[in-house]
């Protein structure tokens, strides 16, 4: 039963995913299509063709490369090295600011050393699929708040935000690929960015919990293993990205 229903949930992989890469490749070729059969065509409307063909091949290069990094977690690790998630975390945030700015989220990181072993690529993928996630599923003015830091030893990563009320019942099918919520992808448009998160999660042997906030959003914290002994760990370091200080309010 359990080789059933992991053939079954691989069938189920494999037809979505050639759902979702077939969809851009026939916008594309309708593109293509109505400019061709258009004999009064002029450089401006071709232009227009051309900037569509190359939003779709962009949505093509996103969900390949979120596939190839889904494999990629699902694999396992091939080495381990000692990175501190703070500094991985800490280029993610600012890296987001300028989209946060434009979908009126407020963003807040109090980031201090949470220093683990495993692979840093791998891990900012984790930890830009989660900012992402609160940002995106987020409502105007809302807020997003990221911290490192140890808990009993362990380095950990929290993200929490503000958002649509999610029930309580459909957090954990929310880590599923493909995922769909009232109706919307979840995971920056193609359904798979908690199926990343859990996957780079379980690579590194980090437990993962999601939490459904009373007033809408998500408290995600993935705890990540200590790094083995080999060298002191880098100092603490406080950062400070936006405001409020305190946790976004759930209600």
């Amino acid at each position: 039963a359990r080789l059933e229903a992991a053939f079954e949930s691989q069938r189920h992989f494999v037809a979505n995913a050639s759902h979702e890469l077939r969809t851009p490749l026939a916008a594309e070729r309708a593109v293509l299509q109505v400019a061709l059969a258009d004999p009064d065509a002029g450089a401006e409307s071709l232009r227009a063709a051309c900037r569509q063909l190359l939003e779709l091949g962009q949505q093509q290069e996103r969900l390949i490369e979120a596939l190839l990094t889904l494999a990629s977690g699902q694999r396992g690790l091939l080495r381990r090295e000692r990175f501190d998630l703070a500094e991985v975390t800490a280029r993610v945030v600012a890296g987001r600011a300028a989209e946060a700015g434009r979908l009126g989220v407020r963003v807040g990181a109090r980031l201090d050393a949470a220093v683990t072993a495993g692979d840093p690529h791998l891990a900012e993928s984790l930890v830009a699929n989660l900012v992402d996630n609160a940002i995106r599923h987020n409502v105007a003015g809302g807020e997003v708040r990221v911290s490192t830091g140890a808990a009993a030893g362990a380095p950990c990563l929290a993200v929490a935000n503000t958002g649509p009320v999610v029930p309580p019942g459909e957090v954990g099918r929310l880590l599923e690929p493909f995922r769909q919520l009232d109706g919307e992808r979840t995971g920056g448009g193609h359904g798979l960015g908690l199926a990343i998160i859990a996957a780079v999660a379980g690579a590194h042997d980090a437990r993962l919990a999601l939490r459904a906030r009373p007033g809408g959003g998500l408290d995600v914290t993935v705890e990540f293993p200590p790094a083995p002994r080999g060298g002191p760990p880098r100092p603490v370091a406080d950062r400070e990205t936006g405001k409020p200080a305190d946790p976004p309010d759930s209600g």
